[in-house]
Parts: C-alpha cells; sequence; structure tokens
C-alpha cells in the first residue's frame, strides 16, 4: 500500500483493514488538501488487493471532524466555492464508492462535512459522548457532499429536515433510535468496535462482499447520482449571496448573524 498522500490522513494497517485517521487539528477539518488526498487514497486503497475494509476516525478525542474549514468561504469566492465543493464530491464518492467495507468510528464531534464524511461509509459507528449536526444553513451555506441526498435516505425526510433545516444537533443515542449510526459504544471505543467488525467483514469472500455492496447500492445510486449534482450547484449558486459572506463571517467572528434574505 502506498503511504498517504498528505500528513492531514494518517493510514495504519490492522490485518486486513486500512484505518484512515483524520488528523488536522484542533478540530479535524477539511479543505483541498485533505480531500484531495482521500480520493487519492481511496484510489491506493481500492488497487490494494490484501486491504479488504477502510475504517476513518479523528484524532484527539473530541472531533470525528467539525467539517469544511470555514476560512475557504470567508470572501465569498465562487470559484474557490465550485472547486471545494468539486473536491467534496469527488473524496466522499470516492470513499462510498470504495470496494470494501466502509467504517465511520465517530470518536466526537461530526458536523457538516464531518457528517457527510461518515454519511458516505457503509457502517457508522458513535461513542456515547459523539454529537452530530449538518449545520451549513446556519452560516448561509448547505451540506454540498452528499448530506441532503445520503441522510434523508438513511433517517427519512423528517428528520433529515430536522437536522438540515432547523439546524437540530443529535446526541448518539438519538442517532442511534432514528438509525443514522448503528451502535453507540463507550467513550473510546468506536475505533476498537470498528476494527472487530472490519475483522469479521473479512472472513467473508471479499469478490463477494465487493459484489454485494455494489448490488445494495444499485437502486439508491440510479436516484441520488441527480441529487449530488444539484446540491453543488445550489452550493455554488448560495455565492451569489449576501447572506452566505454575512453567514460565515459571523460565525468567524463569534457573532449573531444579521440576515438580508438576499
Amino acid at each position: 500500500m502506498s503511504p498517504s498522500p498528505t500528513e492531514k490522513l494518517q493510514v495504519a494497517l490492522h490485518g486486513h483493514a486500512a484505518v484512515v485517521t483524520i488528523n488536522n487539528p484542533a478540530a479535524n477539518t477539511w479543505d483541498a488538501e485533505s480531500l484531495s488526498g482521500l480520493s487519492a487514497l481511496v484510489a491506493n486503497l481500492n488497487a490494494d488487493r490484501n486491504i479488504y475494509a477502510l475504517v476513518i476516525t479523528g484524532s484527539g478525542d473530541k472531533f470525528f471532524s467539525a467539517g469544511a474549514d470555514l476560512n475557504m468561504f470567508a470572501r465569498g469566492d465562487k470559484a474557490v466555492a465550485q472547486d471545494i465543493a468539486l473536491k467534496f464530491a469527488q473524496a466522499f464518492e470516492a470513499l462510498a464508492d470504495f470496494r470494501g467495507v466502509s467504517i465511520a468510528a465517530i470518536n466526537g464531534f461530526a458536523m457538516g462535512g464531518g457528517l457527510e464524511c461518515a454519511l458516505a461509509c457503509d457502517i457508522r459507528i458513535a461513542e456515547e459522548q459523539a454529537q452530530l449536526a449538518l449545520p451549513e444553513a446556519k452560516v448561509g451555506l448547505l451540506p454540498c457532499a452528499g448530506g441532503t441526498q445520503r441522510l434523508s435516505a438513511l433517517v427519512g425526510a423528517g428528520w433529515a429536515k430536522r437536522m438540515i433545516l432547523c439546524g437540530e444537533r443529535l446526541k448518539a443515542d438519538t442517532a442511534l433510535r432514528i438509525g443514522l449510526v448503528e451502535e453507540v459504544v463507550a467513550r473510546g471505543e468506536a475505533l476498537p468496535a470498528a476494527l472487530a467488525l472490519a475483522e469479521a467483514a473479512a472472513q467473508q469472500s471479499p469478490l463477494a462482499v465487493s459484489y454485494c455492496k455494489e448490488l445494495i447500492h444499485e437502486a439508491r445510486n440510479a436516484v441520488i447520482a441527480k441529487g449530488l449534482l444539484l446540491e453543488r450547484e445550489r452550493f455554488v449558486q448560495l455565492f451569489d449571496s449576501a447572506d452566505q459572506q454575512e453567514g460565515v463571517n459571523a460565525f468567524l467572528e463569534k457573532r449573531q448573524a444579521e440576515w438580508k434574505n438576499a
């Protein structure tokens, strides 16, 4: 297996599983480097026939990932927005299409693009202190990396609307109850639990697992592709609005946004 193309993603092997750790302190945010790195890393893992599973987690004990680094959007540059939206799409669609089993070990806050990363995985295991949200509308943005599509598919339109339209943040027990995560474990136990599941998957034929995953995704992919494209288009269109810059800069300046609805 090739080494990680960026220091912001660390890779370790555990048997037939590759553990990818998001390592961008303090909040493990995503930027152009780490997103491009994830695309390249998944391609490397797909090419290594000894890798059957991918586990992704966050460094430290507070954040899985807080999502996009909002400093990228502070100037309201539409070209930057378009580039980053495409990089998010490429990275998380590559993760979703990883040929083996992908497991998110959610060891803390999973916000915005952090939760979208977990949504792109096959299975999500959350620690009891984890909190999950898609709060982009609070800063004048929208989930552009599959959030509107994959969250709705997992939990239904009602809960997706509560999280996206109302900015509701969920604790791990609620996330388990509505099907957003498949398991809740004690603090510090998400990675061991994910590795145990990866080991169970490794007892099955990796080729059969790959085909089964392809078939499970088939019906969903026929519907989701159009939605993912429109999601990115609407994200970029927000950069024509005054509210986009107001929302992002209010967050960075730690003040209440003053919306103009324009």
